[in-house]
C-alpha cells in the first residue's frame, strides 16, 4: 500500500502532516511523492478563512471524482471545525483529526480495506519526540504547544486545536538536539500561540528559547507567532532570551486592528498602547528585529474611524512585514452573528492597506541596500538561485551557493518582499 499526503496552511499543520508520514512510515506503509502512485490521498486540511475552506471543499470534491480508485482520508482542521460540511461532501471519506495523528496508519490500514473510519476529538498526546518524515532536513518545525488561551470572536481556529496544552521543555531540547545532529540548521520553535507556552505547565518560553539556542551547533532558532496579551507578563525576559545570536532577530506580533474599540470588541485581551510599549521594548533592545503584523480589514463593527486608527498605527510602528486578511465569518466564530460591511467598503480598504503595506516595506527593505549581511542558505529559488535569511530574517536571493550554509553577502537591490545580494 502507497499513500500520499499533502498538507495545507500553517507551519504548525505542515508539522502535523510531518507526524502523519511518520507514523505511517513507523507502521511499515509506504509514502510516495507522485499522487498517481498512491493508493490513498490523505488531505491535511487548513480552515483558517473563507477562501481556504473553498479551496478544501474544491479539493477534495475533485480529487474523489479525478481518483474514484482511490481512497481518500481528510485531516487537519476542517475535521474538526466543519464535519456536516465534510461528511455532505464525502460521505465515504475517512478522517483523521489534528489530535489523533497518532492513530494515522489505523485509520489508513482500514480505509484501504473499504472501511469508513472518523477518528475525532481533542486529546493531551505529544506531538514532540514522535517520528516525523519532512521534506527539507534543514528545516525544522518543533511543535511547543497546542491550543491557545484565547476567545478572539472572529477565530474557528481554536475550536479544532482546543484548551493550551504545552510539551515539556525537555522533550522539545532533545527533538531539537536530534534534530540538529541530523543537519537542520534551522529550528521554527512553532504554536498557534508560542506566548502562551507553559502557562499551563508552569515552564517559560523565555527558558525553552535559551535552552534550545544554547544546544551545540551552528544553526538558527526562528520564534513563531505571538499574541500580545500573553507576551506583557513576560516581555523582558523573552528580549533577553531573544538576544542569543543563534535566535533571529525576529518577531510576529499579530495586532489586528489599530482601534482600541476593535480589539475590544474582537475580544483580543490588549490594547494598542500596550501593544506599541511592547514593540518599543524590543526595538530599544534589539534594534535590528524585523516586526511582522497581522492586519484583519472590515471586522463588522470597524468604522471609517476605527480604520484610519489601524492606517495611523502601521505608519507609526512600520513593521517590516504586513499580513492583511479581509474579514470573513468562520463557521461558529462569535462575530459570524454580526453583520458584515459592505464587500466594496472592505475591498477599498483593504487596497489602500496593501499600497500602505508595499510603502513600508520597501522602505524598510531599502535601507538594507549596500550593507554587509551573515546569511543562512536555506533553499533553493522558485525562479533559480537560492533563498537565504538575514539575522533579521529576511528572505535574500544569492547565486551560485551551497545549502545550510551562513555566508556574507552585499546587498544590491531591495524590493517589498525580498532582498537580492552578492556573494563576497
Amino acid at each position: 500500500m502507497k499513500v500520499f499526503i499533502e498538507s495545507y496552511g500553517c507551519t504548525f499543520n505542515q508539522a502535523d502532516g510531518q507526524i502523519m508520514a511518520g507514523n505511517l512510515q513507523e507502521n511499515g506503509i509506504d509514502l510516495v511523492d507522485n499522487m498517481e502512485d498512491a493508493d490513498v490521498i490523505i488531505v491535511n486540511t487548513c480552515y483558517v478563512k473563507l477562501p481556504t475552506e473553498d479551496k478544501m471543499t474544491y479539493r477534495i470534491q475533485k480529487l474523489q471524482k479525478e481518483y474514484p480508485d482511490k481512497k481518500i482520508i481528510v485531516g487537519g482542521c476542517m475535521v474538526e471545525i466543519d464535519p456536516e460540511k465534510l461528511d455532505k461532501i464525502g460521505p465515504d471519506v475517512s478522517w483523521i483529526g489534528p489530535h489523533q495523528l497518532n492513530k494515522s496508519a489505523s485509520v489508513v490500514n482500514s480505509t484501504y480495506c473499504g472501511d469508513v473510519v472518523r477518528e475525532t476529538g481533542l486529546s493531551k498526546e505529544s506531538k514532540v519526540c514522535v517520528p516525523k518524515v519532512g521534506d527539507d532536513s534543514l528545516i525544522h518545525i518543533l511543535q511547543i504547544c497546542e491550543g491557545c488561551l484565547g476567545a478572539c470572536t472572529f477565530c474557528c481556529t481554536r475550536f479544532a486545536r482546543g484548551p493550551l496544552n504545552s510539551y515539556p521543555i525537555s522533550d522539545i531540547v532533545a527533538e531539537a538536539r536530534e534534530a540538529i545532529e541530523n543537519g537542520a540548521c534551522e529550528i521554527q520553535l512553532t504554536a498557534q500561540d508560542t506566548a502562551a507556552y507553559g502557562r499551563d505547565s508552569g515552564e517559560k518560553l523565555s527558558v525553552l528559547i535559551k535552552e534550545v539556542a544554547n544546544l551545540d551547533g551552528d544553526f538558527r532558532v526562528r520564534v513563531g507567532m505571538m499574541h500580545p496579551k500573553n507576551i506583557l507578563n513576560e516581555v523582558d525576559e523573552i528580549i533577553d532570551a531573544m538576544k542569543h545570536p543563534k535566535v533571529y532577530d525576529f518577531i510576529h506580533l499579530p495586532v489586528q486592528s489599530g482601534s482600541d474599540k476593535v480589539l475590544s470588541e474582537m475580544r483580543r485581551g490588549h490594547n494598542i498602547s500596550q501593544y506599541k510599549d511592547i514593540i518599543s521594548k524590543f526595538r530599544s533592545e534589539i534594534p535590528d528585529i524585523t516586526l511582522a503584523v497581522d492586519i484583519i480589514v472590515g471586522y463588522p463593527t470597524e468604522t471609517d474611524e476605527d480604520f484610519d486608527e489601524t492606517v495611523k498605527l502601521l505608519r507609526e510602528i512600520k513593521p517590516s512585514l504586513i499580513h492583511l486578511s479581509k474579514y470573513q465569518h468562520r463557521k461558529g466564530a462569535i462575530s459570524s452573528s454580526l453583520t458584515e460591511i459592505p464587500r466594496e467598503i472592505m475591498k477599498k480598504r483593504s487596497k489602500f492597506l496593501s499600497q500602505i503595506k508595499e510603502e513600508i516595506t520597501e522602505e524598510e527593505n531599502r535601507e538594507l541596500v549596500n550593507s554587509i549581511q551573515n546569511v543562512l542558505v536555506l533553499e533553493e529559488g522558485s525562479k533559480g538561485g537560492y533563498i537565504a535569511k538575514t539575522n533579521s530574517y529576511i528572505p535574500v536571493i544569492i547565486d551560485d551557493v551551497e545549502l545550510g550554509t551562513f555566508v556574507d553577502v552585499k546587498i544590491t537591490e531591495a524590493t517589498a518582499t525580498y532582498l537580492k545580494s552578492e556573494l563576497l
